[in-house]
């Protein structure tokens, strides 16, 4: 070494100079570290399991430190996507791009309509599932996640995504409120919600990446297509998605097909037997006519609920309603404007008896009576101008047995109808001046004698 010290020599070899070489190099064969990386994201694998099977094949390899040293140096060294390290089958990650595709009129070949990318990208393997929607909204939100999960053929653990208005009521970075129909589907696959954090794009990295890919290799080639329905344009993308699922790596062994058989297919869990029916959740108050009101139609509740607010929840054929997560009511759905659904134990007593006789049921008891009180039902109920009054007049006129008995009743009626007095309370007149015990003069009437001063009914005609 001579002095002063050549322009050209580094820190790096004049420490070679001052101290010799302390890291010389290794003839010991290295792990692989690739298979490391992928046997090390597997449920019960560790580091110290995968060094003594190293081992085993190498047994004057490396020890356990510097084993775990190496791997690590190459990890920080590998593309940002290798270092990504999640558990497999143990999330979903879900997000749209910016970009949308258009739809065009069959005829006219005019933009009518913009599609959304639907975008999933699973965490361990990133296999990409992607379709189009309408929009962004709700319902097809919620199917094209039911859909997304049929590719891949199980659940997740977790699903996701990013602070959408149809995901997230309220955001939070810490306890975002997530939409109720969104929670449902997700219990329905054992899954839950985790939303990415506001502002935080590493949250989701995973689908970020997707969705430049999706980008890149789906929107962009498909830019000079026409398409007129939502059918076709998802016949188009199916392809293309399996193109980017079976495309070798760059930096790595395999695809993000081969990763998905070999981390997350066996650590997905099974899909439920029946398939997720789409249904939407609204809080109301239940009116004083113990009914809530759900799109403009009305369903019965307990009446002790009368005033409270309740969870409604309102599938394709079934309207439910829940109190304190217990359900207290269930209907078929009605899809007549106004029409109601009425459950008679729902009422309170009062109201259940009067709610008991039907029309139907007022004929049968007045039949029971006898053939003369059912024939004065049916002409009393045929005389009022509304179904109601004639209704109320007829029940009243069988509670009159109970304190007649059937056959003053039967007797009484059978006058009416002769002097065709059709109300419940000639009825009840006839009763009580006790007129059904007389005998009923049923002789024809005396015809009246001839005189010029008598027209008769010829005269008018």
């Amino acid at each position: 070494m001579v002095w002063p010290l050549p322009d050209d020599l580094d820190d790096d070899a004049l420490e070679r100079l001052l101290f010799g070489d302390a890291t010389p190099s290794s003839t010991k064969p290295e792990p692989d570290f690739v298979m490391v990386d992928r046997e090390v994201r597997k449920k019960g694998v560790t580091l110290m399991l995968l060094w003594l099977e190293y081992l085993e094949v190498h047994p004057g390899g490396y020890q356990c430190t510097q084993s775990c040293v190496r791997y690590r140096t190459w990890k920080s060294h590998v593309d940002a996507v290798m270092r990504q390290n999640y558990a497999p089958g143990e999330k979903l990650f879900i997000d749209y791009p910016g970009l949308t595709i258009p739809l065009y009129d069959p005829e006219t070949l005019r933009e009518v309509s913009r599609c959304e990318l639907f975008v999933t990208v699973l965490g361990a393997g990133s296999l990409l599932y992607c379709e189009a929607t309408p929009s962004q909204q709700l319902e097809h939100w919620v199917m094209a996640h039911a859909r997304a999960l049929d590719y891949y053929g199980g659940a997740p653990k977790i699903f996701v995504p990013d602070n959408l208005r149809s995901v997230v009521s309220s955001a939070h970075r810490y306890e975002a409120l997530v939409n109720p129909t969104y929670l449902e589907m997700a219990r329905h696959y054992g899954c839950v919600v985790i939303p990415a954090r506001p502002y935080k794009p590493r949250d989701k990295a995973k689908v970020e990446s997707g969705v430049q890919v999706a980008e890149r290799w789906i929107i962009a080639r498909l830019r000079r297509e026409r398409f007129t329905n939502l059918a076709s344009l998802n016949a188009a993308i199916a392809p293309l998605v399996e193109i980017i699922n079976d495309r070798p790596f760059k930096k790595m062994e395999g695809s993000r097909r081969s990763l998905f058989e070999e981390l997350d297919r066996s650590a997905l869990g099974p899909l439920p037997l029946d398939p997720y029916e789409f249904a939407t959740w609204k809080q109301v108050r239940v009116a004083r006519d113990y009914h809530v009101e759900v799109l403009r139609h009305y369903y019965s509740v307990p009446y002790s609920l009368i005033g409270k607010v309740v969870d409604v929840r309102v599938s394709e054929k079934v309207v439910e309603v829940f109190f304190k997560n217990r359900r207290v009511a269930s209907h078929e759905k009605v899809f007549t404007r106004h029409e109601s659904r009425t459950d008679l134990a729902h009422m309170p007593a009062s109201h259940r008896r009067h709610a008991e006789w039907t029309p139907a049921r007022l004929v049968d008891n007045a039949a029971r009576i006898g053939p003369e009180t059912r024939a004065f039902i049916e002409a009393l109920r045929e005389d009022r101008p509304h179904p109601e009054q004639g209704f109320r007049s007829a029940l009243g006129v069988i509670r009159l047995e109970s304190k007649y008995g059937p056959v003053r009743l039967e007797a009484a009626c059978a006058r009416a109808l002769f002097a065709q007095t059709h109300s419940m309370r000639s009825v009840q007149s006839i009763l009580q001046h006790g007129l059904d015990r007389a005998p009923l003069v049923t002789e024809p009437t005396r015809a009246h004698p001839d005189h010029d001063n008598i027209r008769g009914p010829d005269y008018y005609h």
